[in-house]
């Protein structure tokens, strides 16, 4: 339990400093709910999200009122639909009905977003994954709450080509389809090497075929109580530094613990993890970005940054691990350009490329994320972008992802603005030589060496 001193120290990080627990999400596996029926299909997931996820909303407020502690948004994560959809659905627009039924189910029990709206293809295409990749620039432009996500690669088995070509063009077309909304469609929509499957934070979240039937995961986020405590030891070495993140992650990540385990108890399901990310935001005082400068760098961006982003990252992880046993999901520090305001300066006046940001998803959370492009981008240089964050993934045996919004009518300079926790930021300039060549290749990228473990 946490004492009268951690209670007291963890309110001053609420009020103070923009500690929150950024989600608890319910993984719902919907495996029992497979049947040749589509229209059976359809309304065996309906029921049983919105049994099981009933209470959701209304326990998340419960602990809020009872512990002070905010918990931004209520969610659910369910079983890859392609997974659950194979036998029924013959054709895209079969794929569709279930993402309506998704997002019906998610505003029947006032959930924010339903992830899972996925596939695993990173081997191969079983018979209909092709047909749900192709259901997707519809299914997330016709819905509100669904996202989605594709897993194309993995340290055990490489890198699917097929399927990232297909991605590439994918992405492009959600984007187009949503493009009098701020192409919000393709910023619901990840693309996975090495995808956890008890990732809570959206839009990567889905419920793995190894999980429970039903499970509580946490996302718990703290990066102004991190760049607070920074503030405190000016003069300190990077040693103090690295120090002072890991106690600091230990206190937030008890927060998280404590609300993980009391939703778990009262929905009567089993507690997952907790994913201890430092999940950014828009507002002043929650930016990753600003602890990077906190530590000395003068920008986000500038040399040094990093090996900035892999102290802090490290230093998250064993704070965590100290303060939980069921530590999982992504865990780390997330930087996603358009939500986090340090991340938007940056990107702003030219400190941060592209380029850099590839060199700091080797040692961050997970990837290129909420970055937005040129809407000319072709569909090509969108899948090699994919293709290299794939293969720091599969090499470095990691999660990496990405999430690119191509700004459809928009060029470098040019503003997109999705409001709320997706934030908006500049377009950002994309390398202009062609890989359409590379990418018309296919085929598969091989496992690396470091994958025969056993």
């Amino acid at each position: 339990m946490i004492n009268l001193f951690e209670a007291n120290e963890t309110n001053k990080m609420i009020t103070e400093e923009n500690l929150d627990v950024r989600t608890i999400t319910l993984g719902i596996s919907l495996l029992d709910c497979v049947t040749d029926d589509l229209v059976k299909l359809n309304q065996n997931i309906y029921e049983k999200i919105t049994d099981l996820a009933k209470n959701l909303v209304s326990t998340g407020k419960q602990i809020e009122r009872e512990f002070g502690i905010p918990i931004v948004n209520k969610r659910i994560s369910v079983t890859p639909i392609a997974l659950v959809g194979g036998r029924a659905c013959r054709r895209p627009e079969d794929y569709v009905t279930i993402a309506r039924t998704l997002d019906r189910a998610a505003r029947e029990v006032d959930v924010n977003f339903i992830g899972g709206y996925s596939a695993l293809v990173h081997k191969g295409f079983a018979s209909g994954d092709e047909e749900f990749l192709k259901s997707i620039p519809e299914a997330l432009s016709i819905t509100e709450r669904v996202c989605g996500s594709v897993n194309i690669g993995s340290t055990k088995t490489g890198i699917n080509m097929d399927a990232v070509a297909l991605m590439g063009a994918i992405i492009k077309k959600t984007a187009e389809k949503t493009a009098d909304d701020n192409c919000i469609g393709a910023a619901k929509l990840v693309v996975f090497c090495n995808a956890p499957e008890d990732n809570p934070f959206m839009a990567g979240a889905f419920h793995g075929a190894g999980e429970p039937d039903c499970v509580i995961n946490v996302g718990v986020s703290g990066p102004g109580v991190v760049q607070s405590a920074l503030k405190k030891i000016p003069d300190g070495n990077l040693t103090d530094v690295a120090e002072t993140v890991k106690r600091t992650a230990f206190k937030i990540t008890r927060v998280g613990n404590l609300v993980a385990r009391e939703a778990a108890k009262r929905l009567g399901v089993p507690f997952g993890i907790v994913d201890l990310s430092l999940a950014p935001t828009p507002a002043v005082g929650d930016s990753v970005a600003h602890i990077l400068e906190e530590m000395g760098l003068e920008r986000c961006g500038a040399h040094g940054t990093t090996a900035a982003l892999a102290l802090l990252n490290d230093a998250v992880k064993k704070g965590g691990v100290m303060a939980s046993s069921h530590v999982g999901g992504l865990s780390g520090a997330f930087i996603p350009v358009t939500e986090d305001a340090g991340m938007i300066e940056a990107a702003e006046c030219g400190c941060l490329t592209i380029e850099k940001l590839e060199a700091m998803t080797a040692v961050c959370s997970v990837g290129l994320d909420m970055i937005a492009i040129p809407g000319r981008t072709s569909a090509e240089t969108i899948a090699a972008i994919i293709a290299d964050e794939a293969a720091i993934g599969m090499i470095n045996s990691k999660t990496t992802a990405v999430r690119l919004v191509p700004a459809i009518g928009k060029d470098v300079g040019d503003k997109l603005d999705f409001g709320g926790l997706l934030g908006g930021g500049p377009v950002m300039k994309v390398n202009s030589y062609s890989s359409e060549r590379f990418i018309g290749r296919g085929g598969r990228i091989p496992a690396p060496i470091q994958s025969l473990k056993n």
